[in-house]
């Protein structure tokens, strides 16, 4: 007997825009990105969470606000 389970997570970008600010890294812009992420268990939706992400636009590197 065999058991699955079948998890997926899927994102979708919602919208950008630029933040105030510049990266500390490489002083470029700031770009704010809204993502909404959904979590499946057996094809079936159980979770929504929206979440505010920050990247730089030169580096690319993910930014956390402290």
């Amino acid at each position: 007997m065999c058991l699955m389970f079948v998890c997926d997570e899927d994102e979708r970008v919602l919208g950008r825009q630029l933040a105030p600010g510049a990266c500390p890294y490489c002083g470029g812009m700031v770009q704010a990105i809204d993502v909404e992420t959904q979590w499946r268990f057996c094809f079936l939706p159980f979770c929504f969470k929206t979440k505010r992400r920050y990247y730089c636009t030169i580096c690319t590197r993910r930014l956390e606000v402290v």
